[in-house]
């Protein structure tokens, strides 16, 4: 199995448009080391020629332009089987209507997320405008083949507000994917946001041999701190990284082999490849993620 992180940044990208934070002034003056992200998707594929994109971030033709495994292969014909979603938010969906030019989509997400992206934000009804949409609902706990590849997805628990206000309550808002290679029962979890790793969530994850998990933020009051929002990162669905209880803590505990980071905000401090925040993740053995890293199970 083949994974690429084709953006590595929460919403927004780093640096994000209208932020002035340490990091993002950093990449527009260059006054530290910092490397530029696009916004949190993957690829993941079999064989290196079936490929899936989990998450269609508002960045993805730029994403798919700078990967060549993802290039068309004939007339209008391209490695791309279909788009797997963890959630509705916007930063993982608006990417969905670039898409449009292809002769179909063929989408997996749950229910909730269906309904989501139909009577809330209204992207899959203007997508359907363009294009067939084929939808396969995706029941957490439940497997699907696709092929060499299988996936399950799980619930990654939150609290975090219904924005649209038409899927509150509803299981599998936001979900994470164990991909399994059929060969070699080798698996790896992907987990862009997630508020709390539950006993359950630790069970998914127990056994892994890759793990590309949320690390938005570095402090829970990050953004607090910083004076740009008033939410903490476990209001908005996310477990910090840093200090007692984070995910650093936690998930070196529990001995997966290769841990990623992905979906890192613009404001967290492991973004600057000099901070101290980047280095205490470097000496756990613990990668921040990066746009183009590739990576095999």
């Amino acid at each position: 199995m083949r994974i690429r992180v084709l953006g590595s940044a929460a919403g927004g990208g780093f640096p994000q448009w209208n932020c002035g934070c340490p990091g993002c002034r950093a990449v527009r003056d260059g006054s530290r080391p910092v490397t530029p992200r696009t916004q949190s998707s993957i690829a993941v594929s079999p064989d290196g020629r079936r490929w899936w994109l989990v998450n269609a971030s508002p960045d993805i033709r730029t994403q798919l332009a700078d990967t060549p495994a993802l290039h068309p292969t004939g007339d209008r014909t391209t490695p791309l089987q279909g788009v797997l979603l963890t959630d509705a938010e916007i930063d993982h969906t608006l990417g969905l209507v670039l898409l449009r030019e292809g002769r179909g989509v063929s989408l997996h997400a749950t229910a909730a997320t269906e309904r989501t992206l139909r009577a809330g934000s209204g992207l899959l009804a203007t997508l359907e405008r363009f294009c067939p949409v084929t939808w396969t609902e995706v029941v957490p706990g439940t497997d699907h083949d696709l092929g060499g590849l299988a996936y399950r997805a799980f619930e990654a628990l939150t609290g975090k507000h219904d924005r649209f206000g038409v899927a509150e309550g509803l299981p599998g808002r936001v979900v994470g994917y164990r991909f399994t290679d059929t060969a070699s029962g080798r698996y790896a979890v992907y987990l862009p946001g997630v508020q709390e790793l539950t006993p359950a969530v630790q069970d998914e994850i127990d056994g892994a041999d890759l793990l590309l998990v949320d690390g938005t933020t570095w402090h829970d009051d990050e953004l607090v701190r910083l004076g740009l929002a008033a939410k903490t990162a476990h209001d908005m669905g996310h477990l910090h990284i840093g200090g007692r209880g984070g995910s650093l803590e936690v998930l070196t505990a529990l001995g997966v082999p290769r841990i990623v980071y992905v979906h890192v905000n613009n404001t967290n401090p492991v973004l600057l490849e000099d901070s101290a925040e980047r280095a205490a993740v470097t000496a756990a053995g613990v990668v921040v993620g990066f746009d183009g890293l590739e990576l095999e199970v």
